[in-house]
């Protein structure tokens, strides 16, 4: 009695906090098992804790190589973990309750409106199955266009595997890759399909759920919300910019744009232009970016995405509004 009474005076933030911290120690104690690992120990619990918190966080760092230390089982634990974190565990639960036939009630509803960022309780259970729906279609889309590249270079099995691991992973603006030995995309540096697929992915899961919803409602520019409008302004201004000056600066640069064709270079800045905003791959070497570019990808990192998206950082709007 004394435990439901404390559950019910949790805030619907708090609730969400404590709902993250749970996810990130079930998954660090499914890492830490020696079945995620492919030498057939425990990787540890910090370690396994620190990945884990990578991934439900969305951003990419890792201890150790995940196309190589980890099994299919510690791969899958990562992927639903990066999963979780992109659409949040709210969202993923009340996808559960959906397919139990599971009513939603008030205190889930106050909890789904803080984890979406919205205003009111109106239309909240609707706005969370579209943003399922949604996210569900959009990677199952990605990871078919990648398999196109993917499976005659990888192998049936393998290439379905790449292609629904990276189109998650992009889309949730998570940066883990299962390539090996920490290459991330480098080696389809030149790939116009690869490159404009994941690019996609990590832009539309950038932008924000709210904008993605508003734009497919209206079409034209002019019907769309403020907070639409600011959000790809703003997102275009910060592509473009990072694209010129990544692609000025790397121009002549051997161990990155350097030696490769005019489309190389001009896809590999494109790509550095958008990955840094939270999305973590990689395409070109970041060790060796001369360091006005490590400045500006340090910039583009600090902005990160939209509100209501799988990105961080300060977000678009707060820059935009800052500027104006």
């Amino acid at each position: 009695m004394k435990s439901e009474i404390r559950r019910k005076e949790l805030r619907p933030g708090q609730v969400l906090g404590l709902g993250f911290a749970l996810i990130i120690l079930i998954g660090a104690l499914l890492l830490a098992l020696p079945i995620a690992s492919r030498d057939g120990h425990s990787i540890g619990l910090v370690n396994a804790l620190f990945t884990a918190t990578s991934a439900v966080c969305v951003t990419g760092l890792v201890v150790v190589d995940t196309g190589t230390y980890w099994t299919m089982f510690g791969k899958g634990i990562i992927l639903l973990l990066i999963q979780i974190g992109g659409l949040g565990f709210m969202t993923m639960a009340t996808a559960g309750a959906f397919i139990m036939g599971r009513r939603i009630g008030l205190r889930n509803r106050l909890i789904m409106q803080e984890a979406l960022n919205q205003m009111s309780l109106s239309g909240v259970v609707r706005l969370t199955k579209y943003v399922i729906m949604t996210t569900f279609a959009i990677e199952g889309v990605g990871a078919l266009l990648l398999s196109f590249r993917f499976i005659p270079e990888f192998g049936l099995r393998r290439g379905i595997v790449f292609s629904l691991f990276h189109s998650i992973s992009a889309f949730c603006n998570a940066g883990f890759d299962i390539m090996g030995n920490y290459t991330s995309l480098t080696a389809f540096v030149s790939d116009p399909w690869v490159n404009i697929v994941i690019m996609g992915l990590i832009l539309i899961g950038g932008i924000g759920f709210s904008v993605i919803i508003d734009v497919a409602r209206n079409k034209r520019y002019r019907k769309l919300s403020v907070h639409s409008k600011l959000v790809l302004v703003t997102s275009g201004i910060l592509l473009l910019i990072g694209f010129v000056l990544f692609l000025a600066i790397e121009w002549n640069n051997p161990a990155t744009l350097g030696e490769l064709s005019l489309s190389g270079k001009v896809l590999g800045a494109a790509f550095q232009s958008v990955t840094p905003r939270t999305a973590g791959f990689n395409t070109i070497p970041i060790d060796q970016l001369e360091t006005p570019s490590k400045l500006i990808t340090m910039v583009l990192m600090f902005v990160g995405g939209s509100p209501g998206s799988t990105a961080g950082g300060i977000k678009t709007t707060t820059l935009g509004i800052i500027v104006l």
